[in-house]
């Protein structure tokens, strides 16, 4: 996206929500000591690219360095710092041109195998009866004890590390987290204090720390106390900030008219009753609220929650007839390319089962369009010869002109930002607006979050579909989950294989998609079963060739990160396989297993606890039991104490970098009922003690909700 186009928008936000100025420091990188070319290069991949953006990259965990353990007080499941004397000379075990080194360690209480990749020199390093500290995640494999790769430390050093809290970075190819820290370390040493922009009867009412304590302290933590309190502290500033700039926008457009209103008509109810299944009692519900809305002379602004398969599709294409038959445009908008086909042909299909086709030629509008069919459409799109439209973010490009467009629907909310929705009203007078979730978030969280809209809830699921069955194993179940897979694909059907990472990380040990991949190909070779991979990193055309591919039926396996969280209907898919599943969020972990069980055959879901506890984890026996997305939700509330900041963040595009909508409700509910406070005292935010924070609220919503032209 161009500088010029940025520019405009920043300059739109300006003037929509009353800010003249914004906060931050935007030098780039390279004004950092130690910080060259092609460091900066790294951290830009990373996307970050000034000083402010680095301050915010906030630690994704911290590596608690505890006192160290005797070797058989280790812990399996857990990151141990073991300490003990080498008891025999280490061997060294070579597999064509790779290599493990494997050395004991134990006394009195017991003993611990350590094993090292691809460093053979150190069979001659370690030397026999010295003291060391052996410091790595410890599993049980066969009844004993095994260390992968550990740190190697003498126990004077591991002394003066004890008591730290070392912040873990989320890291891209290249960018270690040693350079991280030592970049950030820098910054602060380098930063000037910033102001306080929290008013002091806030922070007095709430007990937050201040602004600067709260910076210093997330990146490089005293204490667990003094870590927890700098977190809780930026979660409520992130909730804070964005309460207040939803409401300036709930504001700005309150004040503006309806200019489309819409009547019932019969052709919708000739469609419902045309379709080969019937609306279930909660899709008529939800139909009667939006045909009210759209009927009433205030603008609809509703939010449909309901699980992966609830039937919300239909409902928003309802609306877009309904609003083609009053004369007035719509168009939906949806996180892929891969999706924005799938509806489209769903929307012709049934356009044309109706006879509506011709009269209403709908259009597909994606990035990946010719200069010469967007054009086309475009024109289209301008004419009004296009009543229905669906695309991507290229819905909201400066070049996409409307006719009367009416109605809007954005599809997976929570893959675009608030500015990225209100683009897209902004073509034209703000149209009636209809946003669809299957995230599941409790209805008490989701009045908060969405408060500028009405809620609905699909809360039943189509007769006929089958519930998912759901397993939690070991990761010695593993080789009787690939014959089930196996077997599913000889029927015919298809499987996905969900790991949290990339490619390999020695500070977090997991299973990786890079490395996965080609296990499995090995694994399935000969057995005519096609393993394909997909992750966040592709581009925009990679993925897209590989969902069509698997789409088609022309993969059978699907190793994958949790990108395909949004994602297309793939009917004959009916194994979702989560590896590590541990590492995820419940809500996220539900989403996934939404991709399974979209046709008539059974589907099941297998969760690999791949931590090497015996016994399963609270979250994991809640999927094992339970298939609704709200009981879920409110379950996760329950799991998710303000206390449990050392666990994993859950991957994904998330809208806040610290705060989780789950884990801190409480505190969600405190920013909530203070930005109510202020809204009633000083609505505009235009009293001089304000003035700082509401150049915040600007500075937030610019990082929060810029607009982009990405493709998930």
């Amino acid at each position: 996206m161009n500088g010029k186009k940025t520019e405009k928008n920043r300059s739109d936000l300006h003037s929509e929500i009353g800010v003249n100025s914004t906060a931050g420091d935007s030098r780039p990188l390279h004004t950092l000591k130690g910080i060259g070319p092609k460091t900066e290069e790294l951290f830009r991949r990373a996307g970050i690219e000034t000083r402010d953006d680095l301050l915010h990259d906030y630690p994704r965990d911290y590596d608690a360095c505890d006192p160290p353990v005797k070797p058989g007080e280790a812990i399996p499941g857990q990151k141990n710092a073991v300490i003990g004397r080498i008891t025999r000379k280490p061997s060294v075990r070579t597999f064509g041109s790779n290599s493990i080194t494997i050395a004991e360690v134990s006394d009195e209480t017991g003993s611990i195998t350590v094993n090292w990749f691809h460093m053979p020199f150190l069979r001659n390093s370690l030397r026999i009866g010295e003291w060391y500290v052996f410091r790595g995640l410890v599993v049980e494999k066969n009844g004993r004890l095994t260390m992968e790769h550990p740190e190697l430390l003498s126990p004077e050093k591991y002394s003066g590390m004890t008591g730290l809290l070392m912040p873990i970075y989320s890291l891209t190819a290249g960018l270690s987290n040693n350079m991280v820290r030592r970049a950030v370390a820098e910054l602060l040493k380098e930063k000037q204090e910033e102001a306080e922009f929290l008013p002091d009867e806030i922070r007095e009412t709430y007990g937050l720390c201040e602004i600067n304590y709260a910076l210093t302290q997330i990146h490089f933590p005293d204490s667990r106390e003094a870590c927890y309190t700098a977190r809780n502290r930026l979660a409520f500033d992130e909730f804070f900030l964005f309460l207040l700039g939803v409401s300036q926008m709930r504001s700005a457009r309150e004040r503006e008219a309806n200019h489309f209103p819409m009547k019932a008509v019969w052709k919708t109810e000739r469609v419902i009753s045309g379709l080969p299944y019937r609306l279930t009692p909660a899709q008529d519900r939800v139909w009667g609220e939006m045909e009210k809305d759209m009927a009433s002379p205030h603008l609809m602004s509703r939010l449909i929650q309901g699980d992966v398969g609830s039937g919300k599709t239909i409902l928003a294409f309802l609306g877009m007839i309904m609003a083609y038959e009053n004369g007035f445009q719509s168009a939906m908008m949806v996180p892929t390319e891969v999706l924005a086909e799938q509806q489209f042909a769903s929307l012709s299909k049934l356009l044309e089962e109706n006879g509506m086709l011709e009269d209403v030629h709908p259009v597909l509008l994606r990035g990946s369009c010719t200069a010469a069919e967007k054009k086309k459409i475009r024109e289209e799109i301008a004419t009004g010869r296009a009543a229905m439209v669906v695309g991507t973010h290229a819905l909201i490009q400066d070049a996409v002109t409307y006719n009367r467009l009416g109605f809007v629907v954005t599809d997976e909310q929570h893959r675009f930002g608030v500015r990225q929705r209100e683009r897209l009203t902004e073509k034209g007078y703000t149209p009636h607006v209809l946003v669809m979730s299957a995230t599941p978030i409790p209805r008490t969280l989701a009045m908060i979050l969405y408060g500028d809209q009405d809620i609905s809830l699909l809360d039943d699921m189509p007769a006929g579909r089958l519930p998912v069955k759901n397993c939690v194993v070991g990761p010695e179940y593993r080789e009787t989950a690939y014959r089930f897979i196996e077997k599913q694909v000889a029927e015919k059907h298809q499987a996905y294989v969900i790991c949290p990472m990339v490619e390999p990380n020695d500070e977090l040990p997991c299973e990786n998609v890079t490395e996965y991949t080609e296990k499995l190909k090995a694994r399935f070779r000969g057995k005519n079963i096609t393993v394909g991979m997909l992750h966040g990193r592709m581009k925009a055309e990679q993925k897209h060739e590989i969902m069509e591919a698997f789409s088609a039926g022309e993969i059978d396996v699907l190793v994958s990160t949790t990108v395909v969280e949004v994602g297309v209907n793939v009917p004959a898919a009916t194994v979702m396989m989560i590896e590590n599943a541990e590492r995820f969020g419940l809500a996220q972990l539900h989403q996934l297993r939404g991709r399974v069980g979209r046709g008539k055959d059974q589907a099941y879901c297998i969760f690999i606890q791949g931590n090497g506890k015996k016994e399963i984890s609270p979250r994991l026996k809640v999927l094992n039991t339970c298939n609704d997305g709200m009981q879920i939700a409110e379950e996760d509330l329950k799991l998710r104490g303000p206390g449990d900041l050392f666990g994993v963040r859950q991957s994904g595009e998330a809208i806040f970098h610290v705060a989780d909508i789950y884990r801190d409700h409480d505190i969600l509910e405190k920013a909530d009922a203070a930005a109510k406070d202020l809204r009633e005292l000083d609505p505009g935010l235009d009293l001089p003690q304000n003035s700082a924070l509401k150049n915040r609220v600007e500075a937030q919503f610019q990082r929060q909700f810029a607009y982009s032209d990405q493709e998930f």
